[in-house]
Order: structure tokens, then sequence, then C-alpha cells
């Protein structure tokens, strides 16, 4: 079987939901600690589906009270395209919102290039599919003076090789080996586990006092 590899805007397929990397510019947002209201305000949490979060990524960064345009990385038509999210310290702290990710992945984010993430924050990632890694604090430095300089630089996240990619170099990775070897084998995606298994899931099912022929 072939590895899948996501690039660009480009969504795993549904066939083969192994990601063993990612290549895409990179969008670097600046600043730690920055928690998951700022990432999508609270009272965007009240919608039923997650369609359409990805426009309000952001949104109290990037809008003022006057509906104009603030200076913002998710503003500046030089990243409009990008896939790759590159942030500093403890991104994604705060409350536990799955939604969070989920603004991220709809704006077109397919991995997090990071110094550190909030625990939560870093799980729901990782099992939405978007790899979540970090670096040490000298080389997301250069990543970010990188993207700046040149916004169509190409950044390849290889997680079967534990390394990122830019140019004509290359800073090591690091994430839960649980969390690499999920992406890596395919297991992140737990509805495509439960759907390639189906006949296993009924035959169990119907072996359950409690289930009887509910499955049938």
């Amino acid at each position: 079987m072939t590895q899948n590899t996501a690039s660009g805007r480009n969504a795993p397929s549904p066939r083969d939901p192994r990601i063993t990397s990612v290549t895409g510019t990179g969008v670097p947002v600046r600043g730690n600690d920055i928690d998951t209201d700022r990432i999508i305000p609270a009272r965007y949490l009240k919608a039923v589906r997650f369609d359409g979060l990805g426009e309000f990524a952001f949104q109290d960064v990037r809008v003022d009270h006057e509906g104009k345009q603030m200076d913002h990385p998710f503003n500046d038509p030089r990243y409009a395209n990008a896939s790759i999210l590159l942030v500093n310290k403890n991104f994604g702290c705060g409350s536990s919102r799955e939604h969070a990710p989920q603004a991220l992945m709809r704006w077109g984010i397919k991995a997090t290039i990071g110094e550190s993430y909030g625990e939560i924050f870093a799980g729901n990632c990782n099992t939405m599919g978007i790899p979540a890694v970090t670096v040490d604090e000298a080389s997301m430095e250069e990543l970010m003076q990188q993207v700046e300089s040149d916004p169509d630089r190409r950044i390849t996240l290889d997680l079967a090789g534990g390394v990122v990619k830019a140019g004509d170099r290359e800073f090591a990775i690091t994430m839960p080996e649980g969390f690499r070897r999920s992406l890596i084998n395919g297991t992140w995606d737990s509805t495509a586990l439960l759907l390639a298994n189906e006949t296993a899931v009924r035959r169990t099912a119907q072996e359950l006092p409690y289930i009887g022929n509910f499955a049938g």
C-alpha cells in the first residue's frame, strides 16, 4: 500500500488515512500563550456544525469593532494559501474546545509546528489528522524568519523522518510517539477504523447481550 502525503489544502484520502508527511507554505502567528478563545471566540461555540468556522479563526484579533481588518497574518494575502501554521509557546492553551483546531483546519491548516501546545489542543489536533509537532525556540525563530522573508518558501513536515525541511535547512521535530504512530499508521481516524472493520463490529455487537439484534 502507498503512504498518504497531505499537500497544500488537499485533505488526506478517506481510503488511506495514513499521514507520513505534510508539504505546503507556512503562516507564522507570533506570540506565546495564544489560547483557544483567541483562536475561535466563545460566541461561535453555539454553532451546531463546524462548517464555516474557518472564516472566523482569530476573529477578534483580525477584525476590529467597526468591522475593519487589523494587522494579522491570517489577513495577509501573502499567506492566503498557507497550510502549515507556525507558532510559539503554549499555543492552544485555555479551554478544551474542539472548535479551535476545527476552525484552523477549515481555514486551511493541515499541520502545526510550534514550541509547545496546550495538551488538550494537541490531542484534538491529532484526532483530526492534524500533526502538531514541536521544535526548539531557535529553530522556530529561524523558520518564522524564513517564511516572513519568503512567504512562498515550501515547508515539508516529515513525520516518518522526524524532521521539518525548509529551503536547505532541516530541523528536528518531536511529538508524543503515540500521536506520531497513529498518524503514520492511519489509526488517528477512529471513524475510518470502524468503517473498515464493519463486519467485525457487527459480529461483536450481535454477541453483546445488552444489544441483542439492534445491529442486525
